[in-house]
């Protein structure tokens, strides 16, 4: 068992050996394997639980109780990409009347709040090139030409920009690949069960996307509010693949898991990214509610923070 997280009641907890028993005892989640106890956490500390062990195995009671808590427990494929995600039935105390407004809104807010998220990633994307020296302007002039529902797929073309940039001219974003790319599935994976979680407690339904919409996805919602976080990700996995090389190592999950307590600026203040998550999908339920649009998007981090994710020193511990 990893301890992967960043703060103290934000906790991702990494199971990556085979053969391990999760299961709850007073108020915690207890690791075992061959009848032992090799570790616990408090439940109401775990932000989620990542497995890619084969052979692991849990008690029907503690996948309740972080149920409870809004806690997602995703199962990973070998290359660090999430394959199923367990989330509760429950979230937000008035989510019926929510999910009612969330199903029934029309199409031109859809556009126009998937023009918002699209818009605020290619910032968060400019503003990332900007703070590794790279020419940024170009971003800039594609975010005046995103439309509602973003018809042009600036988005796109936003990527095909970025890339080569941020991760090298030979590099090709593919979830199936190894090196940086496993980096960034597991880093995104992380941002995923955030944004899966919030997007439970603010009482919306995970499956009616903005954008995303493959019948086969659970989380389309989800998908779609995280974009513009992604940046966040790839700074970090940048950093490590440079510094300590492509694998997803402990320390490398460590450093990735501390991206969900990262303060971002958030008006006059600054709020971690977990909190950030929450504030997006609670203003899009909201703004389902009163039929108008005021979503609470991220703001991009200083230079200085943008260029040292991926760098900082981890505190957990690996059992």
């Amino acid at each position: 068992m990893q301890f992967v997280a960043s703060t103290d009641v934000d906790q991702i907890i990494d199971i990556a050996t085979d053969g391990r028993h999760l299961s709850r005892e007073r108020g915690f989640l207890k690791v075992s394997e061959s009848g032992m106890e090799i570790g616990r956490t408090p439940l109401d500390q775990i932000a989620g639980v990542i497995v890619h062990a084969h052979g692991t195995t849990w008690s029907t009671s503690l996948l309740t109780e972080l149920a409870k808590r809004g806690a997602p427990v995703v199962l990973c494929a070998s290359n660090h990409a999430p394959q199923s995600v367990l989330m509760p039935l429950e979230g937000y105390h008035a989510q019926g009347a929510r999910m009612r407004a969330q199903w029934a809104a029309k199409s031109p807010f859809i556009k126009q709040a998937w023009k918002q998220v699209v818009t605020a990633k290619v910032s968060m994307q400019a503003a990332v090139l900007q703070a590794f020296g790279a020419p940024h302007a170009p971003l800039h002039g594609m975010i005046k030409k995103i439309t509602s529902g973003d018809t042009t797929n600036i988005e796109a073309q936003a990527a095909r920009y970025y890339w080569p940039l941020m991760m090298g001219d030979e590099f090709r974003r593919d979830q199936q690949a190894e090196g940086v790319n496993a980096l960034l599935n597991y880093g995104y994976t992380i941002l995923r069960a955030a944004t899966a979680r919030a997007v439970v407690a603010a009482g919306l339904h995970p499956t009616i996307g903005l954008y995303h919409s493959n019948r086969s996805n659970a989380f389309a919602l989800a998908d779609d509010l995280m974009e513009p976080f992604r940046p966040l990700v790839d700074c970090a996995a940048r950093h490590l693949a440079k510094e300590n090389g492509p694998e997803v190592d402990t320390h490398a999950k460590q450093v990735l898991a501390r991206l969900i307590a990262l303060d971002l600026p958030f008006g006059e203040s600054v709020t971690p990214v977990s909190v950030a998550l929450l504030k997006l999908a609670t203003s899009l339920g909201q703004s389902f509610e009163a039929a108008k649009l005021n979503l609470a998007l991220p703001q991009p981090p200083d230079p200085l923070t943008l260029t040292g994710l991926g760098g900082q020193q981890t505190n957990g511990s690996g059992k």
